[in-house]
């Protein structure tokens, strides 16, 4: 098992299949040494969390929807890179919040998906982060985030 792979079972995480995108884009762009992740949306138990914040979702429900984005992000970067072993530091965060007009706590829900980030890999997972209050998401999401990280050249071993 490797390093990460320690750190997300001992967070009781399995990682899932990586969804399929919804549209004309792709999951990764690996440009350099930098991926750029496209916007995931949240699977809980194979079923995806729609709705809105300050409606019909709920604060707590709201930071497990992020932090389910966050390990779909893990999945994506996996299956493009093998190992996220090579993943040398998420860089940013951008996390879109399907929420009511006064709703405010954004950042509270971003919350899950950056936490994560730095529980799975500790310095190298804290981040720069936009959180935002949007009307709607695709497919009803109640939250969507994507991510720039940068990488590690792949070993030869």
């Amino acid at each position: 098992m490797t390093e990460i792979e320690t750190r997300l079972a001992a967070l009781g995480l399995t990682l899932p299949e990586p969804a399929a995108p919804v549209a004309a884009y792709v999951p990764v762009v690996i440009a350099g040494d930098i991926a750029h992740v496209s916007g995931q949306l949240p699977f809980v138990d194979g079923k995806l969390v729609t709705g809105r914040l300050g409606e019909d979702v709920s604060l707590e429900a709201g930071v497990e929807a992020a932090q389910a984005c966050a390990v779909m992000i893990l999945a994506q970067l996996k299956a493009v890179l093998g190992s996220l072993d090579r993943v040398e530091r998420v860089v940013k965060l951008g996390a879109f919040v399907n929420s009511a007009g006064d709703f405010t706590d954004q950042p509270k829900v971003a919350n899950g998906a950056s936490e994560l980030m730095v529980a799975v890999f500790g310095d190298a997972g804290k981040h720069a982060r936009s959180a935002v209050g949007v009307p709607v998401l695709p497919l009803g999401a109640a939250v969507e985030v994507d991510a720039i990280v940068a990488l590690r050249a792949p070993r030869l071993d």
